[in-house]
């Protein structure tokens, strides 16, 4: 196992410690556990996005203004 050197803002390294006494285990530890559960959680890079799954569906909604994305009408009172 090789040991790395890592930097961590105030509030996280506070966190850390909190997180390490109350399971009484040791930093290192519990970095190693996050970083790994975090790297197994991500979706394969061939994975399909949302756009690709939901790409069927593009233009499907009836009834609406064909200019919808074009015309500033629309965005009148947007946000407010």
């Amino acid at each position: 196992m090789q040991t790395i050197s890592l930097k961590l803002p105030d509030h996280l390294l506070v966190q850390l410690n909190s997180e390490a006494r109350a399971r009484r285990v040791t930093k290192s530890l519990l970095v190693r556990e996050c970083l790994q559960k975090a790297l197994n959680e991500r979706p394969p890079a061939d994975s399909p996005s949302c756009y690709e799954l939901a790409r069927d569906l593009a233009g499907t909604i009836k009834g609406l203004p064909e200019d919808l994305a074009e015309n500033p009408e629309y965005m009148e009172g947007f946000g407010q």
